[in-house]
């Protein structure tokens, strides 16, 4: 297996953990409390670099002099949508670093250490309310093989 291979084996089997580690919480944006609440969680721990809008930074996609990539958006312009909650759950409960392999340059710090579990996916809840009925029944479609 390739080094590449590895981390992306290692970032699948973390994901899982994490979300059995997560007691069967999940990110659901219907449910108006925890869409409140992660609103709150947002704009507290989040908006500071993924904006408060959801819009993320400018050129997210090139990355900075320092190697780093700018924090993406989490409305539907960006690619949130196209990775499974318990890999996004995963990422911000122990961040980007942590879950993409060792050497990857992020300014994504880990939240675990800050936020309860909950928290976390009432904040996964407040952006998936954010996006159209398209990109949710897409993301539900990627969702779907994981929650079996």
């Amino acid at each position: 297996m390739k080094p590449t291979g590895i981390a992306l084996a290692a970032a699948a089997i973390s994901a899982a953990i994490a979300a059995a580690s997560a007691g069967g919480m999940k990110a659901d944006p219907r449910d108006a409390r925890q869409v409140a609440q992660g609103k709150q969680v947002y704009a507290d721990h989040c908006a500071a670099c993924h904006g408060a809008g959801l819009e993320g930074q400018p050129d997210w996609r090139r990355r900075k002099p320092d190697g780093k990539l700018p924090a993406p958006p989490h409305d539907a312009s960006g690619h949130t949508w196209h990775h499974p909650d318990a890999q996004l759950f995963d990422i911000t409960k122990r961040g980007t670093a942590a879950v993409a392999g060792p050497g990857y340059q992020t300014d994504m710090r880990e939240f675990g250490s800050l936020l309860s579990d909950a928290e976390i996916w009432a904040a996964l809840a407040y952006i998936k309310s954010a996006w159209p009925p398209e990109i949710r029944a897409r993301h539900d479609r990627i969702n779907a093989p994981r929650q079996k």
